[in-house]
């Protein structure tokens, strides 16, 4: 039948798509995590845990993606194809922006596993990297796939540029930014004017040094000159 035919193809395309949406949603809802846009203590940890189920779904259905595409007989992917960027026959430069994705992707979740045991800046730095899964997996979508002129499918590009913009402005500009730079920590002003501390300075200042030190000096001078006269 037609439909059996055309089965991994619809398999591969429809995979594809909740792949994306999944993604859109974890890189999202990290961002709204991150920049505190739901408040500065979220309730929960369900929250962190939907961001975690979200990226578990993204590469779940990227799997069933590839599976797809390997399993369809209308364009040939093999294991070379699938996963090395530009090998491709059918549209190599749109598809290896799938394959990088995918790298990325897999990249930020295994990582995300293993955060404990990794340099915390070394686990935000691969985290980063999510901002280029969610530009290489757009752009493949709307370049490699057939769905690409689907007006609910543009729009829900659209609406998650304008989310991610949104984030990433408040990221930079948003209330926690700016309190880091324009809020000075008490007693930081304070410091400031005084200079370095006598410990940093490395001497003491006249008014800390000990009360008679000054009158012992001359006291001691004199009972010598005194024993001196006398002998």
């Amino acid at each position: 039948m037609q439909v059996s035919e055309q089965l991994w193809w619809y398999v591969a395309r429809a995979s594809g798509i909740t792949a994306w949406a999944m993604t859109v949603g974890a890189v999202l809802w990290g961002m709204a995590l991150s920049t505190r846009a739901l408040g500065k203590r979220p309730a929960g940890p369900w929250l962190t845990d939907l961001h975690r189920f979200l990226g578990a779904l993204a590469v779940v259905f990227t799997g069933v993606h590839l599976i797809g595409l390997w399993a369809d007989t209308y364009v040939e992917f093999g294991p070379t194809e699938l996963f090395v960027p530009f090998t491709s026959t059918w549209k190599p430069a749109e598809v290896a922006l799938g394959v990088v994705a995918f790298y990325l992707l897999v990249a930020v979740e295994v990582t995300s596993l293993a955060m404990k045991k990794l340099p915390r800046r070394l686990w935000k730095r691969i985290h980063l990297g999510s901002y280029a899964l969610y530009v290489l997996g757009t752009a493949h979508l709307l370049l490699a796939g057939t769905d690409a002129q689907n007006p609910v499918l543009r729009w829900s590009v659209w609406a998650s540029v304008g989310l991610v913009g949104f984030f990433t402005t408040y990221l930079v500009v948003g209330p926690k930014r700016r309190s880091r730079t324009t809020t000075p920590r008490p007693g930081a002003t304070d410091a400031a004017v005084a200079g370095p501390t006598p410990a940093l300075a490395g001497a003491v200042p006249p008014s800390a040094a000990p009360a008679g030190r000054a009158e012992r000096i001359p006291a001691a001078a004199r009972a010598a000159s005194r024993r001196a006269t006398a002998g």
